[in-house]
């Protein structure tokens, strides 16, 4: 009779399965301050100074104390379990940038379109893009201090979204609700596939 070795850890021989979910959105809608708010890691960052170069390039109306930009992307890690984890990749928010979202969106389980409603036209190529490759995405609605508040109802209209996507307030510096955004992302993309949706 032939005997295995029961003293080896099976857990050994599974692959570590790694989630990757996009950040996007317009310019200075927050998606750099989403990826560190969220990464259990010191995030990856490709933020440079913005110059007079960007003059009559960047539209800085509504944003006006911004002062760097993403040039590539930002990156960040969240651990979930030893055998699984989720990649953030922050896509840069310019039009000049855009030829790398075709690599960054390569293999993506979904995306968070984080929307600044002081410029919530710029993220339209954000929904566009990803509509039409039918990569899953949810629009976290960033809040940010002394601007006017809209309803959910209010940004789903004047974006023009399917009633199934989901659209959620939210701070992109709070780390849990940032969390809750990513959450609300997996949920939809269970729905979409027909699988079980997480509960807890």
């Amino acid at each position: 009779m032939d005997y295995v070795r029961s003293d080896r850890d099976p857990s050994a021989d599974r692959l570590p399965l790694a989630l990757k979910i996009l950040i996007a959105g317009g310019f200075g809608a927050g998606k750099t301050t989403l990826v560190s708010a969220l990464s259990e890691v010191r995030p990856l960052q490709t933020e440079e100074v913005l110059t007079d170069a960007g003059i009559g390039t960047d539209d800085l109306s509504g944003v006006e104390g911004k002062s760097t930009t993403t040039v590539a992307m930002d990156f960040g890690r969240i651990t979930i379990t030893d055998d699984l984890q989720v990649y953030l990749f922050g896509t840069p928010g310019q039009d000049r940038f855009w030829f790398l979202w075709d690599e960054l969106a390569f293999g993506a389980l979904g995306a968070v379109v984080l929307a600044d409603t002081r410029r919530l036209a710029d993220c339209f190529p954000s929904i566009d893009y990803f509509e039409q490759r039918g990569i899953p995405f949810v629009v976290g609605v960033n809040c940010f201090e002394d601007t006017r508040r809209f309803g959910v109802d209010a940004v789903r209209q004047a974006l023009d979204i399917e009633p199934e996507v989901p659209v959620m307030l939210c701070d992109a510096r709070d780390r849990q609700s940032g969390k809750l955004v990513l959450i609300s992302l997996v949920e939809h993309v269970a729905r979409q596939r027909g699988e079980p949706v997480p509960v807890g």
